[in-house]
């Protein structure tokens, strides 16, 4: 069947959907949606991410859902369906999954044949922490209310348990337990085999806060287990480049010197060490193997 809707009919259409409050999914802020010869831009803000982001959206050549390929009656149809699938795709991670180009300033976002967010046999995400833990690392929270509220609350108990199956499983959370004490915990993330039982845990890395306005994050540390491919370790450090991204940091500072970090665009720095304009991040690749066989990088107390 043919489209009988015009193209404007189209881009109005997309428009209404796409750029109103509370559109697609939280964390999406609709910023405009143009229009070339074949395809149409959906430019949009993430979260608190410095970047602009976009996707292609192709016109219809058929009246068909573009996410499930069944019958759609009209252009306003049309672009709900758009919109749910928008929402399906970053709500599984295409800010950090998906491939990148820059064009006129905006970072454009294509999910076809992107790689995983995880290695083959890993899962790499955040390290889960109590709400408590969580609300003092908002930018901006750290008021005496809220420290009195969180220790009676029990908080001492919940920073003293952060972490704690990632140092049955042996590895070292000092560092990211006392950053949890002083607010500066900026993200943790953890890797473990995708199995049913979600184990053994293999890996961990850890930023911080630089500045009390939280644009400036230090990647304090990754680390791998022995015997764990290289992979994991690129993963862990690109979900933590994202998480810090999507919590406003605009630069990322490091005293790791690792060859992998230049080719994700850092630099560098004054006074020593690396730093990342955030805007032009892109995912790195694994690590370096120590003696020991570990792929560790930054401080391990």
């Amino acid at each position: 069947m043919v489209v009988e809707w015009s193209r404007q009919e189209i881009l109005s259409a997309l428009r209404k959907r796409l750029l109103c409050e509370g559109a697609v999914t939280d964390g999406y802020s609709g910023a405009d949606v143009i229009a070339d010869s074949d395809t149409m831009l959906v430019i949009f803000r993430w979260k608190r991410d410095p970047n602009m982001y976009a996707v292609e959206v192709g016109f219809p050549e058929e009246p068909e859902s573009p996410w499930t390929g069944l019958p759609v009656t009209s252009a306003d149809e049309w672009a709900a369906e758009v919109g749910s699938r928008l929402a399906e795709e970053l709500g599984t991670g295409l800010v950090c999954r998906g491939r990148r180009t820059i064009r006129g300033g905006y970072v454009v976002l294509d999910a076809y044949d992107a790689p995983d967010v995880s290695p083959a046999g890993f899962f790499v995400g955040p390290v889960p922490l109590d709400n408590d833990i969580a609300l003092l690392r908002g930018p901006g929270r750290r008021t005496i209310r809220t420290w009195i509220a969180a220790l009676r609350s029990g908080f001492p108990r919940l920073y003293a348990a952060a972490g704690s199956h990632l140092a049955e499983a042996g590895m070292d959370v000092t560092l990211p337990r006392q950053l949890i004490i002083e607010g500066r915990l900026a993200c943790w993330v953890q890797a473990y085999a995708d199995n049913a039982h979600g184990e053994p845990f293999v890996g961990h890395a850890v930023a911080s806060w630089e500045d009390g306005q939280h644009t400036i994050a230090r990647l304090d540390l990754v680390h791998i287990q022995p015997d764990v491919p290289s992979e994991v370790c690129g993963a862990l450090v690109r979900l933590a480049l994202c998480e810090v991204a999507e919590a406003g940091a605009l630069h990322v500072v490091t005293a790791i010197h690792i060859p992998e970090l230049h080719g994700l665009g850092f630099r560098p720095a004054n006074g020593g060490g690396l730093t990342l304009h955030l805007s032009s991040a892109e995912p790195p690749p694994g690590g370096l193997t120590d003696g020991n066989g570990r792929r560790s990088y930054g401080a391990q107390p």
